[in-house]
């Protein structure tokens, strides 16, 4: 079984459809993070500036319009094209680095890391799911391959007693009908052995399909009989419900749900507060075009400084959203508390499904005996031709029926057992 939870692991399509959510997730959480650095802009631009016209006030190029320079007459000006430097340039370099946020930018990254951990969660649930799927598959593989076995035995009997019939038909002691009858539970028994075998292919092309391997699977019966024989060693109730709490991925899941939610709600309320930005920017621009006589030179500036940003409409609109948010939280916290609860009857049911396959065992068992002591002594009795043919072909059904249910039974418990480590997911 463990094999072939490793092959799983590396084969399986659900399992790595999760793996790459995971991969996504890890990438936002680290985005997350890097809001803590400043962020960099640099803007970097080349232009042609067409040559500066002087109207006048009625729009005609003709006349002269007077400049006036703080500190001198003004100086008369022919309207008209100027002379203009035609060729721009601009560097902008500026840092930002966020120093209040309101708790927006702790928020969202712990939202990240939320994210990243229930898709972790996610890949461990669906790795359990198919553990538990091929469980089941392998287990009635097994189931199969052991009622194979009892069919194949029960055939070789039917065999031995048709030959036996047939010496005593020919000295007259037996009926042909007798031979009959036993004839038709031959070709039930090898009909019986037709179905179990297309069963066998049906299972193994499942396990080969999940498991992208084209090798033919036999049940190891050692292993089996090996975990059968520690299934005696389970422990209380008590003790796998407190394990739940450790292990079962849908309790953590609710749990990072409902951090979720909490973190959703301080960010919501984050934007009703101002936020506060370091700033530090150099420009080195040319030519300086902003006066009325152009300057041909780069003009070099820098500047550090603190700015405060608020959304004002944030006092009539993020009201809603933070109620909205409010409720979020509120209905996830009772979502954890739902799971929990929906996990602890899981895990009851699992674990009294357990020892009710424990006390099927133990019946079957004592089936088996009764029915095999049952078979030697009608046998024994026809042989001697104290009992009827019918009375013989009733125990052999009944030797086949009880040996069948205790192969069933046995399979099921170990099955059970399985859903119980599932319960808490720990297989």
């Amino acid at each position: 079984m463990e094999t072939l939870f490793m092959m799983a692991d590396r084969e399986s399509r659900k399992i790595r459809l999760t793996e790459q959510a995971l991969q996504a997730a890890q990438s936002g959480a680290k985005y997350a993070q890097s809001l803590y650095f400043p962020s960099l802009s640099i803007d970097l631009s080349g232009s042609y500036i067409g040559t500066a016209l002087v109207l006048g006030r009625d729009f005609s190029t003709s006349g002269e319009t007077s400049v006036i320079l703080p500190g001198h007459e003004p100086i008369p000006i022919s309207n008209g094209a100027q002379p203009t430097p035609h060729w721009g340039n601009s560097l902008v370099v500026q840092a930002t680095q966020v120093i209040y946020s309101g708790g927006a930018v702790t928020a969202q990254m712990k939202a990240a890391k939320l994210h990243e951990r229930i898709a972790e969660f996610d890949v461990e649930r669906q790795r359990q799911e198919v553990r538990m799927m091929l469980a089941g598959y392998y287990l009635e593989l097994a189931k199969l391959h052991n009622q194979q076995q009892v069919i194949a035995q029960h055939i070789f009997l039917t065999q031995t007693m048709l030959k036996t019939m047939r010496a005593r038909h020919e000295a007259g002691v037996v009926l042909s009908n007798d031979i009959t009858r036993y004839e038709l539970q031959q070709s039930e028994l090898e009909l019986m052995q037709i179905q179990l075998n297309d069963a066998v292919s049906i299972i193994q092309h499942a396990l080969q399909t999940m498991l992208h391997t084209d090798r033919f699977l036999v049940p190891d019966s050692a292993s089996i009989e090996a975990l059968y024989c520690q299934l005696e060693q389970v422990h209380n109730e008590a003790i796998w419900q407190d394990r739940a709490a450790q292990s079962n991925l849908d309790i953590h899941v609710a749990n990072a749900q409902q951090q979720l939610a909490e973190q959703e709600l301080k960010a919501t309320r984050a934007a009703s507060i101002p936020s506060v930005t370091a700033i530090v920017r150099e420009q080195l621009a040319g030519p300086y075009t902003s006066d009325f006589i152009p300057v041909d030179a780069n003009i070099n500036s820098w500047f550090v400084g603190i700015g405060i940003h608020y959304n004002l409409d944030a006092l009539w609109k993020n009201r809603h959203a933070v109620a909205q948010a409010a409720a979020r939280k509120s209905a996830s916290a009772e979502q954890s508390a739902f799971v929990k609860e929906q996990v602890s009857t899981a895990i009851h049911a699992a674990y009294v499904r357990f020892f009710t396959a424990f006390s099927e065992v133990q019946t079957q068992q004592k089936q088996v005996v009764l029915a095999n002591q049952n078979y030697d002594l009608v046998m024994k009795r026809y042989v001697g031709d104290l009992a009827l043919l019918t009375d013989l072909l009733d125990a052999s059904n009944m030797k086949l029926t009880a040996e069948m249910a205790l192969v069933n039974a046995r399979i099921s418990l170990i099955f059970t057992y399985y859903q119980l480590k599932y319960s808490i997911h720990s297989l």
